[in-house]
């Protein structure tokens, strides 16, 4: 009771030299621009494409959409106090940080969902699939991935920002996630964390199981299809977005999916460059170097 709470915090980042954390802004810089540049250039082909306007691309829009604000979110800031040296934050910009973070990785569990709903309905039902997945349906699967994950976000965040924070206030990471803020309060957080390890595990073994549902519905049509061509043609429209989801899920679950009270180590921060910043830069390539339409309309327009 006798402690002062804290208004700003002190990213810890990556305390290196001068040189490796010289290396360390080129290439966060250059993968920054290349997440964006990748991103957008897909989204602008896809909208004046004719050819690519199916459900499948425009998931694939809300997705790479979705990458621009993400990577957005943690790099500039992190690039920032490379340049200026200047690592606090206080805690309203620290909150807002955090808040928009989890709602855009929120967002993008249920949209791998509807996007692996998409995939079952295309493989398993090919007949109904024009019927079913009509553009309204699109539509509001699209608003529900990302009202669903701004709501939780907003529920996870309100618990946190009404912890008091007393010191240390050092954060032990690049941006503001929720361990290493939990980490520093001073105040109960139990409720805090039941909160959000339950909400954690709501938002990512729901998708997950509808994604796992999906799937086996998908490998068994797959497995029963009495031609080779059409076995190959089925598989090459699911691999992409499996190999997303292997990414994403592996990370969010090791980081989110598990209680919070522990201490915070490099292996977190290693994980979180990988799911925070590359994997952004990495879809767009997964996506389009197994997509012969998208490839084939790329080559056209070089």
């Amino acid at each position: 009771k006798n402690q002062t709470a804290i208004n700003e915090f002190i990213l810890l980042g990556f305390s290196y030299g001068l040189q490796v954390q010289i290396l360390l802004y080129l290439v966060f810089l250059v993968t920054y621009m290349v997440t964006i540049t990748e991103n957008a250039n897909i989204i602008f082909v896809v909208k004046r494409n004719h050819h690519l306007q199916k459900p499948m691309y425009y998931f694939l829009g809300n997705l790479f959409f979705l990458e621009i604000w993400y990577v957005s979110v943690t790099l500039p800031r992190l690039l920032f106090g490379f340049w200026s040296q200047s690592m606090t934050i206080s805690f309203s910009s620290c909150m807002t940080q955090l808040y928009f973070f989890i709602s855009l990785m929120c967002t993008e569990c249920v949209l791998l969902a509807v996007m692996a709903y998409d995939r079952y309905l295309a493989v398993c039902h090919p007949l109904r699939y024009p019927a079913i997945m009509t553009h309204k349906l699109c539509f509001q699967l699209s608003i529900l991935s990302w009202a669903g994950g701004f709501s939780i976000s907003l529920v996870k965040v309100s618990f946190i920002s009404r912890l008091t924070f007393c010191g240390p206030q050092v954060i032990n990471h690049f941006f503001c996630d929720i361990s290493p803020v939990l980490n520093l309060s001073c105040t109960d957080m139990s409720l805090a964390e039941t909160v959000d390890f339950a909400l954690a595990l709501v938002i990512l073994l729901v998708p997950l199981l509808i994604i796992v549902f999906s799937y086996c519905c998908i490998l068994s049509t797959i497995l029963c299809m009495p031609s080779d061509q059409g076995r190959r043609k089925a598989f090459s429209t699911c691999t992409s977005h499996f190999t997303v989801v292997i990414i994403f899920f592996s990370a969010t679950l090791f980081m989110y999916a598990r209680p919070r009270r522990i201490h915070p180590f490099n292996l977190n921060k290693i994980v979180s460059v990988f799911y925070a910043v590359f994997t952004p830069a990495l879809n767009p390539l997964i996506y389009c170097l197994r997509n012969k339409e998208v490839k084939e309309i790329l080559r056209k327009i070089i």
